[in-house]
């Protein structure tokens, strides 16, 4: 049976965390207790209609400059990469994960979601020599199969500089990873649309059919699928 996820202690109010400017404030008070390494996690790709998820696991050191670092959705592509290069230079810790196209149809995309952030959990704590003592998750959920405290929260990279770190490197991971995959199938220009559901993307696959790197099960996929 799937183990059940340890709530974290409340630490405020839930409607104070929307009050919180200090964004680095939930892994002080977690530290102050005794819980450490405090890990951020977050997935970039539920959307798409093409390519993995990919999720990240991250350990943000406690002098760094956790200001910069802030939800990915709100940041160019160049600010993006500038932050990923930061996550190096700061000595963070991290891990990535990610389910493939054939796992999500499976599983479905919050399942196929969820084992993402237990491998970037685990490729994390492979860096680090053992689990995080914590995991503040980004969303409604928490991850199973983990033997350590979580605490989810909606919204998180706004709650989190760990979490908005992780969605930088979920989402420029990913970014690089749909570039490498529109060099094996340029006719549906991943480079530009990352594999989101775009008119143009949309109209390519009405062309050409879906490529293995589709997602079957996806409305704007499924349609063309040939059944043998």
């Amino acid at each position: 049976m799937p183990r059940t996820p340890k709530a974290l202690p409340a630490l405020l109010p839930a409607e104070e965390y929307s009050k919180q400017a200090d964004t680095f404030s939930l892994e002080r008070a977690l530290t102050a207790r005794g819980l450490t390494p405090v890990a951020g996690l977050d997935e970039a790709g539920r959307g798409p209609l093409a390519g993995p998820v990919v999720a990240a696991c991250v350990v943000l050191p406690p002098d760094c400059d956790y200001q910069v670092f802030r939800d990915s959705k709100k940041t160019t592509e160049p600010e993006r990469e500038a932050l990923f290069q930061t996550l190096h230079e700061n000595r963070a810790v991290f891990g990535l994960g990610l389910a493939t196209p054939e796992e999500i149809d499976t599983l479905n995309i919050l399942q196929a979601s969820l084992l993402a952030m237990k491998r970037a959990v685990l490729d994390c704590a492979h860096s680090l020599g053992r689990l995080p003592a914590c995991l503040l998750v980004d969303g409604k959920f928490t991850v199973p199969d983990l033997a350590l405290p979580q605490e989810a929260l909606v919204r998180g990279e706004s709650k989190s500089a760990s979490i908005a770190a992780a969605s930088i490197l979920a989402k420029v991971s990913r970014d690089r990873l749909m570039q490498q995959l529109h060099e094996r199938h340029p006719q549906y220009n991943w480079a530009r649309n990352k594999g989101y559901p775009t008119q143009a993307h949309r109209a390519a696959i009405a062309r050409f059919g879906p490529c293995p790197e589709h997602r079957r099960t996806f409305r704007g996929v499924k349609e063309f699928v040939q059944v043998d």
